[in-house]
């Protein structure tokens, strides 16, 4: 106990020193920063005094200046934690919530001044120290909440920005310079860093007040990187240099395949399963049905109904990845799209895809158009309208001739915002119809500088068939079918994926079922099936040739009952039903008797069609009691044709032993 209170004063100089040094800690809330530092100046030289004593000094203590002291303690840490909140939020926030940060460092000082005015006077304290306390009394009682006025100039600026953004009035560089400077925000790498911060909030919604100037302000942040300092410099790609087996991720972070949405390849924040088993993001999906389509946009499959079931385990490991990897997820499904319903930030998107646009066609380095891709390519991610004034502006065309550079991040770089772009159904149209765009995709799918770029040319072929004609006309050019046979042969385990996902998309279609078998898709993709990894496209892929005309062919390659109910016992419910699927046309299609023999004969075959038709998805459920009807009515014919077997034989020994005893 007796080296409590040093130990109290120790922690109280300690935490004083630190205050002191938070003057500059951020551009914003100086006037209270400052102040904090000032009267933690004051008082680590009164602690700081009071530890110089001797030891028996210290003890004695009186104990009302010790209880005053762990309160001033608790006051500090209060002011340390606020100052560190300053330092982290994003600048918009901390400038439009200045009131209230205002007003809590006021109310900190006003319990520092009430604990001062008690704090007893204490035994051979030197009169300059005294003076200093002194001092630091009338400090604090003259504390105010104001908020420094050019910190009020600078909010009306940035609100008058946004309004006249929303009222689609280009702003003029040199005001938007001048914001931009007094936030602090003075290069490309504060500009993204901003940006960051402020989606981060946006989806822990710290501020129902604020959120949509916040949610605007991401937008105008964008638009300035760009204007003011131009297009940032890519992080580095891996693999950029060279073809290599390890399609690691990019600069930002990779998104597991099974977390992103079929259609936007974006990450999914509300999974919802459709009716032929796959899953997609609610938004998606409901807009795909909206305009008019009812089929599966990966399997081609017909959609026995519209209704989209809440796919709650996957959410709920999206939500833990996202919180390992520090990415928002928040999703409120009651309430629309905020980015969307925000016209500023809409008016800012379209400033920023055109400004892109512009620089890019005017651009002749390598380098510099490489930024400027990359830009679109992040833009792209940012949802349909950006997609819709990138694609409106004329990025595509200017996109094209890129996918056949030597440059391996520019390549990439051009067929990932492609890939970003073609997600909306208008740039879908806009892709399929310029010049060269068809060539540039084979290009990339043969001679890739990367197997991510080949990847995402895979993805993007995914993406284009989704469009019924689209998908006819990518699946007549051979050189499309040959490259993604051959990336399944080759690539790594992502690009082997998205590979068979390209092909399982094109076999939506009878009349590239043909194509697609004559360039040897059956034989990689019962290969593929043995590979857990990939099982599960693989199977769609053969489930899709199965039911549309390959299934003769199909039905003679050997052992692919056996690995199809392979993955029928042990794959995904899309997997299983896949599999379930195929059997059941190769049964109907392809040799008829000797095939479900063979699938009759499988141990345990049985009992996993009842375990699917009792707790599989809807669609494994009828496929799997069509699979069992098929086995049923083969099993009665067989023990039929037994029974008229045995009785012919009995028939033809009564015969002879009649003709027997007639001669006798």
């Amino acid at each position: 106990m007796a080296s409590s209170p040093s130990l109290l004063l120790s922690s109280l100089l300690r935490l004083s020193r630190e205050l002191s040094l938070s003057e500059k800690a951020n551009p914003l809330q100086r006037r209270n920063f400052s102040s904090v530092s000032r009267k933690a100046k004051l008082l680590s030289l009164y602690f700081e005094d009071l530890l110089l004593r001797d030891g028996a000094a210290t003890k004695a203590l009186p104990r009302s200046a010790v209880l005053c002291f762990r309160e001033i303690l608790i006051v500090l840490q209060k002011l340390k934690a606020l100052v560190g909140d300053c330092s982290t939020r994003s600048r918009v926030r901390l400038l439009l919530q200045s009131d209230p940060v205002s007003a809590e460092f006021h109310e900190l000082t006003s319990d520092l001044s009430t604990l001062l005015d008690i704090l007893p006077n204490i035994d051979n304290v030197t009169d300059d120290v005294n003076d200093l306390v002194a001092l630091l009394r009338r400090q604090c009682r003259n504390s105010s909440p104001s908020v420094d006025p050019a910190e009020e100039a600078l909010r009306r600026d940035l609100l008058s920005l946004i309004s006249d953004v929303e009222n689609e009035i280009v702003p003029e560089w040199s005001r938007l310079d001048a914001i931009f400077r007094r936030l602090g925000l003075e290069d490309s790498r504060s500009c993204r860093s901003e940006i960051e911060s402020l989606e981060r909030e946006i989806g822990d919604r710290v501020s129902e007040k604020w959120l949509p100037a916040m949610i605007a302000s991401v937008g105008l942040v964008r638009y300035a990187k760009c204007v003011l300092f131009g297009a940032s410099t890519p992080r580095p790609e891996p693999d950029s240099g060279k073809v290599d087996f390890s399609a690691a991720a990019a600069a930002e972070v990779s998104v597991p395949a099974d977390f992103r949405c079929p259609i936007s390849l974006e990450l999914m924040k509300d999974p919802v399963v459709v009716a032929s088993g796959q899953t997609y993001d609610r938004e998606s999906i409901s807009h795909w049905i909206a305009s008019g389509h009812a089929t599966c946009p990966k399997t081609g499959q017909a959609l026995a109904h519209q209704n989209l079931v809440p796919n709650k385990a996957l959410k709920n490991l999206i939500s833990l990845w996202c919180r390992e990897e520090n990415i928002p997820f928040d999703v409120t499904e009651s309430e629309p799209n905020a980015v969307t319903a925000n016209k500023a930030a809409t008016e800012a998107a379209r400033m920023t895809a055109s400004f892109l646009v512009e620089t890019l066609a005017a651009s002749k380095e390598t380098d510099a158009a490489n930024r400027i891709v990359h830009e679109l390519r992040q833009l792209a991610t940012s949802g349909s309208d950006v997609r819709s004034f990138i694609g409106g502006a004329g990025g595509i065309p200017l996109l094209v001739p890129l996918l056949s550079s030597s440059e391996p991040n520019l390549q990439l770089n051009a067929v990932t915002a492609l890939l970003n772009l073609s997600v909306l159904e208008a740039n879908k149209k806009r892709i399929m119809h310029a010049d060269g765009a068809i060539d540039g995709i084979v290009c990339v799918l043969s001679s890739g500088a990367t197997w991510r770029a080949r990847e995402n040319a895979a993805a993007a072929v995914v993406s284009l068939s989704g469009v019924h004609s689209y998908r006819r006309r990518l699946g007549r050019d051979r050189r499309i079918v040959a490259e993604l046979v051959n990336l399944v042969n080759v690539g790594p385990i992502s690009t082997r994926k998205y590979s068979l996902d390209a092909l399982a998309s094109l076999a939506g279609d009878r009349e590239n079922i043909r194509r697609l078998v004559e360039s040897g898709v059956i034989e990689v993709a019962l290969e593929a099936v043995e590979d857990a990894d990939s099982a599960d496209e693989a199977v769609a892929v053969l489930a899709a040739l199965a039911k549309r005309g390959g299934a003769p062919e199909l039905g003679v390659q050997e052992g692919v009952v056996t690995k199809l109910v392979r993955v029928l016992k042990n794959g995904s419910d899309s997997g299983r039903a896949n599999a379930a699927s195929a059997l059941v046309y190769l049964c109907r299609k392809a040799g008829g008797g000797s095939l479900v023999a063979e699938l009759a004969v499988v141990p345990g075959v049985e009992w996993v069609i009842w375990e699917m038709m009792a707790s599989g998805t809807e669609r494994g459920r009828r496929k799997a009691a069509a699979l069992g009807r098929i086995c049923r009515r083969w099993a009665v014919a067989a023990e039929a044709d037994r029974l008229a077997a045995r009785y012919s034989d009995v028939s033809l020994t009564v015969a002879s032993s009649t003709r027997m005893a007639v001669a006798q």
